[in-house]
């Protein structure tokens, strides 16, 4: 399953999300016994697909932008050493020139063939690297903040999901106070909502490439990824 996890404005936590939602997932799947799957493939793999403003953690080797260019195999990018599998993208001006972003299509292909899930923290904004992710995805996860500008940039991602008919399958309220309005949310998105709430935890597990489960397990916010885990799990998209 490809999942796109995509927002209308940067800084609203979308690589947090991604990293963290593939951590759980992970441990779904380590955990459950729902029967049996057509798909034999096993565990996730984030992608960083913001070409031009990558933000999870990185190391030497191939990287998406050498993939995008010819220069590797997808699988050769991967980096199974972490706590979340990862493909890691380039962070210089010269990389992100010289990728074919038509690409990127294929590349989500060939990792599917072997992770469960492909889970691709898509750039912020309206532009081609943001649609080609929504377009190549089975479902997408929408991550905003409370904020109205946030928000109204999430309209805009949404109903460019709905042009290229990527089902939803939630909307993250990330960084959300107790009177954060989700239900009014979810009439807005048509689409449910989790809230996760601003914690510091979260924040310095991130800082520090490690899943919150890791490092703070027993708080809010971890449990609401889990509970976005759960819903992507077995997604039902809208």
């Amino acid at each position: 399953m490809i999942l796109a996890v995509t927002g209308g404005k940067g800084g609203v936590g979308k690589s947090t999300v991604a990293y963290n939602l593939a951590a759980e997932l992970d441990e779904l799947e380590r955990a459950d016994s729902r029967g049996s799957f057509s798909n034999p493939n096993a565990g996730s793999v984030v992608v960083d697909g913001d070409l031009g403003m990558a933000d999870l953690p990185s190391s030497h080797g191939p990287d998406l932008h050498d993939v995008l260019a010819d220069r590797a195999d997808p699988h050769e990018a991967v980096r199974e050493d972490g706590p979340v599998t990862l493909v890691p993208c380039g962070r210089t001006l010269a990389g992100a020139r010289s990728t074919d972003l038509q690409a990127l299509t294929d590349v989500f292909a060939a990792l599917e063939r072997t992770y469960r899930w492909v889970i691709v923290d898509s750039p912020a904004g309206l532009h081609a690297d943001v649609g080609l992710p929504l377009a190549a995805a089975d479902a997408a996860v929408l991550v905003t903040t409370p904020e109205g500008a946030a928000l109204a940039d999430a309209l805009r991602v949404r109903a460019l999901a709905r042009e290229l008919d990527a089902g939803l399958c939630r909307v993250v309220l990330n960084r959300a106070g107790p009177n954060s309005a989700t239900g009014a949310a979810a009439d807005r998105f048509g689409a449910p909502v989790v809230a996760i709430p601003e914690s510091e935890p979260l924040a310095t597990a991130q800082a520090h490439g490690q899943p919150l489960r890791d490092i703070a397990p027993d708080t809010p916010a971890k449990h609401s990824l889990e509970a976005l885990a759960d819903a992507a799990y077995s997604c039902s998209s809208v």
